[in-house]
């Protein structure tokens, strides 16, 4: 690490805070989402089915997919300039393995669930099996979300101890 100018500490420093600071926009938006809105959806399916169809509610795809993608470009730009910390880059990969879990769970559990809740909306009576996917969705829901909310409370030390390595 004795070959690292203030230059590089500089990027290092940026492109963390800027990855600790979407990744708490994004968990703003979960929490936001997971208190307010997923009780509204999940409250009286298949009607309420209706809030998750683009057009007719809310629509959320396309900002999870911009927001998502934002994140993980800054989370990898972070890592790429964090590479030559030690310290910071073992705990960094460590978070975006834990990160990439959470996000692979999302895409093979709540996505493609998120998508029958919406083929579902224009039923006109639910089956069973159907109403515990919605409670098992909505629970295993609150375990994601402490997961990233983990992952960036787990991003606080490190932007400390960065500041801290260059002095």
């Amino acid at each position: 690490m004795e070959n690292i100018t203030a230059s590089y500490f500089t990027k290092a420093e940026l492109w963390l805070c800027i990855t600790t600071l979407v990744y708490f926009l994004m968990n703003g938006a979960q929490i936001f989402e997971t208190l307010v809105f997923v009780p509204k959806w999940t409250a009286s399916p298949p009607d309420s089915f209706k809030l998750l169809l683009d057009g007719q509610g809310a629509g959320l795809k396309n900002f999870w997919i911009i927001m998502h993608s934002l994140h993980e470009i800054t989370f990898i730009l972070a890592i790429v300039f964090c590479w030559k910390t030690d310290p910071v880059r073992n705990w960094l990969l460590l978070l975006f393995v834990i990160h990439s879990g959470a996000r692979i769970w999302t895409l093979l559990f709540f996505a493609p669930n998120i998508i029958d809740f919406q083929k579902a909306a224009g039923a006109s009576s639910l089956t069973e099996d159907m109403m515990s996917r919605t409670s098992l969705w909505q629970t295993l829901n609150y375990v994601r979300v402490a997961v990233f909310m983990a992952v960036s409370i787990g991003l606080i030390p490190l932007c400390i101890k960065l500041f801290n390595l260059r002095h």
